[in-house]
C-alpha cells in the first residue's frame, strides 16, 4: 500500500480521487491547496502525487510542482487539468512531472497513471520561468500533447534532436520551442534551410570563411555554427544535404570542432536540432543518406503529426491566426475548415484564414469566404449531402465512431481523443444512434470517471 497525496481545491473532485485511490488499495492524503500539500510533504513520506493545475492563491499547480521537485527526494507527480495548453503541458513536463493528464480522468486511466508513478524513477528538474510557446504548438489533441510532453522532457538535454514530419507541420516551431524552454534560451537560435541554400555555398553558410578563401570575399565571415554559439542551431530539411556536406556535418557532431573555409578549426558549443520531411531511414537503405549521420542525428526523434490527424486543433489554430485581425469564424466556416484534409498542413491553414481575413470586409468569415476546394458530395455513408449541416453531421458521426473503435469502445478516452467533453459525447452517441451500432464497438461496461463536469466547452458545437 502506498501513500498518495491528492491536491485539488475542488472538494468533490478531491474526494472522488481519494475514493478511487482507496479502492485501488492505497492510502489517500487530501490537500486543498499548494501550501497545504507542501506542508504535508514536509511532515511525512509520500509515494506519489496527483496535482491540480488551477488552484487559487499564490501557489498554483506549476508553482507547487516546482516546490515539490525541489525537495531532496521528490515523489513523482501527475498534473491534472481541465485547461491543458502547450505552455503548461511543456512546463509541467520540463519541471519533472511524471505525466500531464486532461480531466475528466477515467478510473482505468487513473489506476494506470498511479501504477506508472509508483514504478518511476525519481528525477530532479530545474525551476526556471516558462516562456511562451510558439503558435505552431497550439492544440490540445492527443497527438499534439504527446509532442508537447516530449519537448518538456528533452528541452534541457544536450542531445541532438531529429524532427520528422510532412511539409507545413510546424517543424521549425518545435525547434524554437525546444530552444525557448531550454537553458540556452538567452543565447541565439539560428535556423538554416539546407534545401534553400545552394550546395556550393552551404559549407560557408554553416562554417564561415576567412578573407580571400572564396572568390571575391574581402572579409572574414562567421558561419551559422559560430553565430549559434551557446544556443541552438536548427538545420531544416537536412535530408536535402549533399553527401559531401553530410560527411562534414558528421565530423562536427562527433568532434564539436568547426573549420571555416580557408581557416583553422575551433571548438563550438551548440545544441543541434535537425528536421526533414523525407524518410531518412528509407534514404539510408537506398544509399542516399549516410547511415552514420542518421544515427548521430536520431538520438531523440520527434515525429510531428499531420493536421488531418489533429482534428481537434484545426479551429483553435484558425482562431489563433485570425486573432490579430479581429475577425472570427462562423459555425459553418469552422465546420468547413474541419472537413478539409489540409494536405499543406498548418501552413496551408494559416494561409487560408489569413487570406480570408484580408478579403472579407466584415468581421465574420463565412464558409463561402474560404478559398478551399468544394467539399465532396459523397458523405461518409455514401449518400448525397443536400446541405452543409447534413455533411457536418455525417462527418461528425464518422469521427465519433472511429474514435470509439480506436479506444476499444471506452467513451472517456474517445471523448479525450476527440477533444470534447464526456457528457457531450454521450449526447452525440445517442443522437446518432451509435449505442446500437455494432461498428461503434462500444464496450459493455462504461468507464467510471473521476473529474469535473465542465460543459462550457460545448458552446457552439454542432
Amino acid at each position: 500500500m502506498a501513500t498518495v497525496l491528492i491536491v485539488d481545491d475542488d472538494d468533490a473532485l478531491r474526494e472522488g480521487l481519494a475514493e478511487t485511490v482507496s479502492d485501488l488499495g492505497h492510502e489517500p492524503v487530501p490537500a486543498r491547496s499548494g501550501r497545504e500539500a507542501v506542508a504535508v510533504l514536509a511532515g511525512r513520506s509520500v509515494a506519489a502525487v496527483f496535482l491540480d493545475l488551477r488552484m487559487p492563491g499564490d501557489l498554483d499547480g506549476i508553482a507547487t510542482l516546482a516546490q515539490i521537485r525541489a525537495l531532496p527526494a521528490p515523489p513523482p507527480v501527475t498534473v491534472l487539468t481541465a485547461f491543458a495548453s502547450p505552455a503548461n503541458t511543456i512546463e509541467a513536463m520540463r519541471l519533472g512531472a511524471h505525466d500531464h493528464l486532461t480531466k475528466p480522468i477515467g478510473r482505468a486511466d487513473l489506476a494506470a497513471a498511479l501504477d506508472a508513478m509508483l514504478l518511476s524513477v525519481r528525477n530532479e528538474a530545474g525551476t526556471a520561468d516558462a516562456p511562451e510557446a510558439g503558435s505552431g504548438l497550439i492544440g490540445t489533441s492527443e497527438a499534439m500533447r504527446r509532442v508537447q510532453k516530449a519537448i518538456g522532457l528533452v528541452a534541457d538535454s544536450a542531445a541532438t534532436i531529429l524532427i520528422q514530419g510532412e511539409t507545413g507541420t510546424g517543424k521549425e516551431e518545435v525547434a524554437r520551442a525546444l530552444h525557448a524552454f531550454s537553458g540556452r534560451r538567452d543565447r541565439p537560435f539560428v535556423p538554416v534551410n539546407c534545401a534553400a541554400t545552394p550546395a556550393e555555398l552551404l559549407e560557408s553558410e554553416l562554417f564561415g570563411h576567412v578573407r580571400g578563401a572564396l572568390g571575391g570575399t574581402t572579409m572574414d565571415r562567421a558561419g551559422a555554427f559560430h553565430l549559434a554559439e551557446g544556443g541552438t542551431l536548427f538545420l531544416d530539411e537536412i535530408g536535402d544535404m549533399s553527401p559531401v556536406m553530410q560527411a562534414k556535418i558528421l565530423r562536427v557532431i562527433q568532434d564539436r570542432m568547426v573549420t571555416p573555409v580557408g581557416g583553422r578549426p575551433g571548438r563550438v558549443d551548440v545544441r543541434l536540432v535537425a528536421a526533414t520531411h523525407r524518410d531518412l531511414r528509407a534514404m539510408v537503405a537506398e544509399g542516399a543518406f549516410r547511415a552514420d549521420l542518421y544515427y548521430r542525428l536520431n538520438v531523440v526523434p520527434l515525429a510531428l503529426p499531420p493536421l488531418r490527424e489533429r482534428q481537434a486543433d484545426i479551429v483553435p489554430l484558425a482562431e489563433h491566426f485570425l486573432a490579430a485581425s479581429g475577425k472570427r469564424l462562423s459555425a459553418a466556416a469552422a465546420a468547413r475548415l474541419s472537413a478539409h484534409r489540409w494536405p499543406g498542413n498548418v501552413r496551408e491553414l494559416r494561409n487560408t484564414v489569413e487570406r480570408a481575413a484580408v478579403m472579407v470586409r466584415g468581421r465574420l468569415i463565412e464558409a463561402a469566404d474560404l478559398d478551399l476546394p468544394a467539399a465532396s458530395a459523397e458523405g461518409p455513408d455514401g449518400g448525397e449531402d443536400l446541405d452543409l449541416p447534413g455533411a457536418v453531421a455525417r462527418l461528425e458521426r464518422t469521427m465519433i465512431a472511429a474514435a470509439l473503435r480506436a479506444e476499444g469502445g471506452n467513451r472517456t478516452r474517445a471523448a479525450r481523443r476527440l477533444g470534447i467533453q464526456r457528457q457531450l459525447l454521450y449526447a452525440k452517441i445517442e443522437r446518432y444512434g451509435l449505442a446500437a451500432d455494432p461498428d461503434a464497438d462500444l464496450s459493455a461496461d462504461a468507464t467510471a470517471d473521476v473529474g469535473k463536469d465542465d460543459d462550457s466547452d460545448t458552446a457552439g458545437t454542432p
